[in-house]
């Protein structure tokens, strides 16, 4: 029996890469697509060689430019780029078995049943990135595994227009020398907790025991599976998530007003991206605070018209955190959310929210 065959697909730098179609003497130049620095936007899309620079999606306009004077900024086009994904992921949902598309520019493909040898997948996959560069003109990395986690992380290999396959048996020796972060679902916080514990690379975590990854409780577990590039779900088409929030449990429980506006500031900064990548805009905006005593509080808005301006977001919640936080207990955990979502076309899934 053939092992299932996934192919997990991703647009190179997507907004960019749409804009450069528009203008082909970008193509070589480092380009962003965010809002404009004077009016605090952020970086939604950065090319690869404006990457080069240290500038990446999220980073306030004003810093990328600050690390890259002749960068070009470029407003986003959500409409073209709706347009664009449409086209794509209608050439790739016609090909696959099952079909689901997890983001604008991203989506798994099961091909299993086309497969006479596994290996076959690799032609699929050829077949696919050729077809979307020739006839769209858009650059895709593609990963091919036995399952969705190792064909996303296989994706991420040899960026831009990366093609990494992943033979079922070789999960483990594949994973293992990379870092932990490169599991989806393994944030920055968890990384600096188990780097604490001397876990560094996806093997140290495959060996690890249970007993030591105790204080993960139930993500102990499941990490040592990720590890082990164990993945059973089905490629299927997903519900939208209600929300989709960021938020940050400090180190030493913090009080000081200034330092926790900031903290709020880039927090809204990462859901309005985040809003942005998914074209979508919420009517609701939330805030969760939480209290040295682990007392939690959440304070929510319902606004006029939706928003994915990270402005808005950050103006209203920056109001509700001052109306429910009293200015003199320390917060120990400070979060940003938007929920009641609009699109003017297709909504698309999330891969899942930010816990860390």
């Amino acid at each position: 029996m053939v092992a299932r065959g996934i192919i997990h697909f991703d647009l190179d730098a997507f907004f960019c890469s749409v804009e450069i179609l528009q203008r082909p003497e970008w193509s070589d130049q480092p380009l962003v697509v965010g809002g404009a620095p004077h009016k605090r936007g952020v970086v939604a899309s950065a090319s690869y060689p404006a990457r080069k620079y240290g500038i990446h999606s999220a980073m306030p306009m004003a810093q990328a430019q600050r690390l890259c004077p002749q960068l070009i900024i470029v407003p986003p086009h959500f409409k073209r780029y709706r347009a664009y994904s449409r086209i794509v992921m209608g050439i790739l949902k016609k090909a696959a078995d099952a079909f689901q598309q997890v983001s604008v520019d991203e989506a798994y493909l099961e091909v299993t049943s086309q497969l006479s040898r596994w290996e076959d997948i690799i032609a699929i996959g050829k077949t696919l990135q050729n077809k979307i560069v020739n006839h769209v003109g858009l650059p895709a990395s593609l990963g091919m595994a036995s399952n969705k986690l190792v064909a996303k992380i296989a994706s991420t290999y040899g960026k831009p227009a990366g093609f990494t396959v992943v033979t079922p048996g070789t999960e483990r020796t594949f994973l293992a020398p990379l870092a932990v972060g490169k599991i989806p679902g393994i944030g920055p916080r968890t990384v600096t907790r188990l780097n604490a514990l001397g876990i560094h690379t996806i093997q140290q975590l495959q060996t690890c025991s249970l007993d030591v990854l105790k204080p993960f409780g139930r993500w102990g577990a499941l990490m040592i599976q990720w590890a082990r590039g164990e993945d059973n779900r089905p490629v299927r088409e997903e519900h939208i998530r209600k929300s989709v929030s960021h938020e940050r449990t400090f180190p030493r429980d913090e009080f000081a007003r200034e330092v926790l506006l900031k903290h709020l500031k880039d927090l809204s900064a990462k859901v309005a991206t985040r809003l942005q990548q998914k074209e979508l805009s919420a009517y609701t905006i939330f805030i969760k605070i939480r209290y040295s005593d682990f007392t939690t509080f959440t304070r929510q808005r319902r606004l006029n018209r939706p928003t994915n301006s990270m402005a808005k977001i950050n103006k209203t919640a920056r109001e509700l955190l001052l109306q429910a936080w009293d200015g003199q207990r320390p917060l120990r955990l400070l979060g940003v959310g938007g929920r009641d979502f609009y699109s003017e076309g297709d909504q698309l899934s999330f891969t899942f929210s930010n816990k860390e």
